[in-house]
């Protein structure tokens, strides 16, 4: 999916005080449109030294540059029913309060938050560290921080990476983002197995990225009986597999938990290794010999000899 990135400095803490603004355009992940300009804020704005200290543009560097309406054609066409990426609110909420502020109509467009992109694509990144600048350094991406063109193409690079990362698309990044933070993530992946569940006894233990949330995995295994634990130890019985991220494996070809599940197997532990398939069809063919043996029991029940 094609999209636009954008990016604005402003002259003072209030966000419509626009002074600059980039905007770059993307077809099939590739640079197709860039267009920049600084901005003469209205007389009621005046330049605070904090921010120019920050974007280095002074009063004077903007006497003669258009006003927000004398570009607003160009912002509109750029923006106008397209994707918008922009890293975090604050450049959504500057463009949304200047259009009020001068009077100008609403663009409508869907936002794209990269910061929000990042927390999920990342895990370092999930609870801090999503600052524009932090997680170019992550991604080797130099740029001019604090120039308008400079960080919408950041905010852009940081989406194509998360696409490549995670083979998801702009589109599919759009719903993801409405998602939970670190879907995998241990903290509530514990659970105990339900002791009259038909695979009451197993101990589950998961790696890697799974196709749904790590907690609703957990869950579903929960209920036909296994209980779900973080880390690998003697009592496991089964390690599932799923999706390895190669940057993650510090120069290994499996997991922690998977190399050291491998070594519980050689040591003589009554312990399996799965795939993801494997274990989804294993909960199936359990919860339905689980429906059969509760339909059976309820057959004996009502039509005793």
């Amino acid at each position: 999916m094609d999209f636009y990135a954008i990016d604005v400095e402003t002259a003072e803490c209030d966000p419509a005080s626009i002074c600059q603004i980039g905007i770059a355009g993307y077809q099939n992940g590739d640079l197709a449109y860039e267009w920049e300009s600084l901005i003469k804020p209205d007389a009621y704005f005046h330049f605070d030294s904090f921010n120019t200290e920050i974007h280095g543009i002074t009063e004077d560097m903007v006497a003669d540059a258009p006003s927000l309406c004398d570009v607003y054609q160009e912002i509109k066409k750029a923006l106008g029913g397209n994707v918008v990426v922009c890293h975090t609110h604050f450049d959504r909420t500057s463009i949304s309060r200047a259009l009020i502020f001068y009077g100008l109509e609403p663009i409508s467009c869907t936002w794209l938050d990269s910061a929000r992109v990042a927390r999920r694509a990342w895990k370092q990144f999930a609870q801090k560290g999503y600052g524009l600048k932090n997680i170019c350094t992550f991604l080797n991406y130099e740029f001019g921080h604090h120039n308008a063109l400079e960080d919408a193409k950041a905010a852009a690079h940081i989406v194509i990476s998360a696409c490549a990362d995670h083979n998801i698309n702009v589109s599919e990044w759009l719903t993801r983002v409405e998602q939970r933070i670190a879907p995998d993530s241990h903290t509530r992946v514990k659970q105990n197995g339900d002791p009259n569940g038909p695979l009451a006894g197993e101990c589950i233990v998961f790696t890697g990225s799974l196709s749904c949330h790590r907690e609703d995995a957990a869950k579903k295994a929960a209920a036909t009986g296994c209980s779900v634990i973080d880390n690998m130890n003697s009592k496991v019985t089964i390690l599932v597999v799923g999706d390895m991220d190669a940057r993650r494996l510090a120069g290994y070809q499996k997991s922690s938990k998977h190399r050291k599940a491998e070594r519980i197997i050689l040591d003589g532990g009554n312990l399996r290794i799965i795939n993801e398939e494997a274990f989804w069809d294993m909960i199936t063919m359990a919860s339905q010999r689980e429906r059969l043996v509760t339909l059976m029991k309820d057959r004996a029940t009502n039509n005793p000899e």
